[in-house]
């Protein structure tokens, strides 16, 4: 059998598949379906990321796509972290609430703090519970300077560039109040897109306050009156008082490598989860 007339089959299937569940679904009246994206942990860069758009596009994709759900809820319990990961997933989700007319509800855990707010702003309507951390809207840069532990134990740091600046911020060598400056620069342009992105999706919900976009974060009844939320409640009995009782649920989130499932633990995820535990701890949780 030609290739062409291979695939032409496939297709002429996969449209009898899809057709066919749709009757079905008319038929037996199937209850609203809600597809719920767990989002958990640190957000940052690459597959093996805990959050990151690489590992959570295929995860987004299905959710939307899969069964024709009524809306989509995002499950959300993060400190934050990456804030290109952050904007990459928020605008993915997005895109495809709009390209599938399906709303999209955001349910905030322990946290939704820095990046994780940046999450829920993707939604048309934040809830949260009472003790959820909700806000931290800024950017942080943290390093460290070993320069001094260098000098004492008689080690020389030697460093060639052909651009001034390609040794910004370099930890073994002394901070240049240049360099400082710069990274200043570059954090009030991140903050200032996060402010914009807060702006745009919550629009005339939030309140004036001189603390909003300081970084200052709250609880959830709190953050309701500021407009960073707009309810406080939980993911099953609100999704049940919009959509019915019988509502059903579909869970989506990134698989786990066989390594996990085993219970083997590699460095690089034990760095992760220290880094993870820090963030958290920021917010006391």
């Amino acid at each position: 059998m030609a290739v062409t007339e291979r695939y032409r089959l496939v297709g002429a299937a996969r449209r009898l598949y899809i057709g066919g569940m749709q009757i079905l679904d008319r038929v037996m009246k199937r209850p609203p379906l809600v597809a719920v994206i767990r989002l958990q942990g640190m957000i940052s860069s690459g597959p093996r990321g805990p959050l990151s758009d690489e590992a959570m596009a295929p995860v987004i994709e299905r959710a939307f796509r899969r069964g024709k759900p009524a809306a989509v809820a995002l499950a959300i319990n993060s400190p934050g972290g990456s804030p290109v990961q952050s904007s990459l997933i928020a605008a993915r989700i997005r895109r495809l609430s709009e390209e599938k007319s399906v709303p999209v509800y955001a349910f905030v855990e322990d946290a939704a703090a820095s990046g994780g707010y940046w999450l829920a702003c993707a939604a048309e309507e934040i809830h949260a519970d009472r003790s959820s951390v909700v806000g931290s809207i800024g950017v942080i840069a943290a390093s460290f300077g070993a320069h001094v532990l260098l000098a004492r134990q008689g080690v020389e740091r030697r460093v060639h560039t052909s651009g001034k600046s390609k040794s910004m911020l370099d930890p073994f060598q002394p901070e240049k109040e240049e360099d400082v400056a710069r990274l200043k620069s570059l954090l009030t342009d991140i903050h200032a897109a996060f402010i914009d992105h807060v702006k745009t999706h919550r629009g005339g919900k939030l309140k004036e306050s001189e603390d909003l976009f300081t970084g200052e974060f709250w609880l959830a009844e709190k953050a309701k009156e500021l407009g960073l939320i707009d309810h406080v409640g939980h993911l099953v009995p609100v999704m049940k008082e919009k959509f019915g009782d019988k509502v059903r649920f579909r869970k989506y989130g990134p698989r786990r490598g066989w390594l996990s499932r085993f219970g083997a633990t590699l460095a690089t995820d034990a760095l992760a989860a220290i880094e993870e535990r820090a963030a958290y701890s920021r917010f006391g949780l």
